[in-house]
């Protein structure tokens, strides 16, 4: 079954539940693809960003940009991801080429590959400061770190559930999705109760994507029992902002000396996009017009 990646947001129990849920495939893929990226890398890239995206779209204002950061001490060294409010992210890997042994369950080991550190939660909402939550690693997986983040530092108790597939022969991804499911103040014990029954039960986010299930049917699953209302369905993107003009003003905060290095080795320079890899050249004509635009 394909479909374009999506997300719903709904709510459920007379309101006391407000859950999202993703499908992610073509997001992930897109992040491996354009980071040359080895499974496990591509696997914390693609939770990550599933979860920055949801998170995203809880934001209020149009201009508004939230991004996660995670941090470690493993190989992979951090992994960090942007969203704003419509479905669009991007995100990358500090190191994108880390291959690892499997972890005890057989699955891609994401959590060894970050380590131990912090993750940071980033909201700019135009604002003379940005807010920054942060809160030491639990587990280094991405999903237990975002519920722990939720009930740690915005006290909402949260069930965050991320997967990403990664077929074995060509590397690709074959399913990527993810859920946030949060109680409101107001829930009732029985809610939660029997919240927690469902979430108990539920296999994973991999098993009920690559059986062709949607977001829909997956918040249907967690929410077995409690009236679930589809309030929102947004199309999501993998979405980077840079051009050259971005470039060039980067360019022109490396300082005086450094640019003259540049130009003194009298070959074209080129510079990389951290969030999507894309290429730009600078010839030496186009260094001595930044030097000059800056005296």
């Amino acid at each position: 079954m394909s479909y374009k990646d999506y997300m719903v947001r709904a709510t459920a129990a007379d309101a006391q539940i407000r859950a999202f849920a993703a499908t992610t495939k073509d997001l992930a893929e897109y992040g491996r693809k354009a980071h040359n990226l080895s499974p496990i890398a591509a696997a914390a890239l693609g939770r990550l960003m599933t979860g920055t995206v949801m998170m995203g779209t809880m934001m209020d204002n149009d201009q508004d940009l939230i991004t996660v950061k995670m941090d470690g001490d493993g190989p992979l060294k951090g992994v960090l991801a942007t969203a704003d409010r419509f479905g669009n992210v991007k995100g990358y890997v500090a190191n994108p080429y880390v291959v690892m042994e499997p972890n005890s369950s057989g699955h891609l080991n994401v959590g060894g590959g970050i380590g131990e550190g912090t993750l940071t939660v980033i909201r700019d909402m135009g604002l003379k400061e940005p807010y920054v939550g942060q809160v030491p690693l639990y587990t280094g997986e991405v999903a237990e770190d975002l519920t722990y983040y939720f009930t740690k530092s915005e006290q909402t108790p949260s069930s965050v559930g991320l997967g990403v597939l990664v077929e074995r022969e060509n590397l690709s991804v074959i399913a990527a999705g993810g859920f946030i499911i949060q109680l409101l103040p107001f829930a009732s014990e029985e809610v939660i109760t029997k919240l927690e029954e469902n979430l108990t039960k539920f296999s994973s986010v991999t098993d009920i994507l690559k059986a062709g299930k949607t977001p829909e049917d997956l918040l249907n699953i967690l929410l077995e029992g409690f009236d679930v209302e589809i309030t929102d369905k947004i199309d999501l993107n993998f979405y980077c902002n840079c051009d050259k003009d971005r470039v060039e003003r980067a360019l022109m905060l490396i300082g005086r000396k450094e640019l003259q290095e540049l130009i003194d080795e009298g070959k074209p320079v080129e510079l990389c996009c951290h969030f999507c890899n894309k290429k730009y050249v600078f010839k030496t004509s186009e260094l001595l017009e930044i030097q000059r635009n800056l005296e």
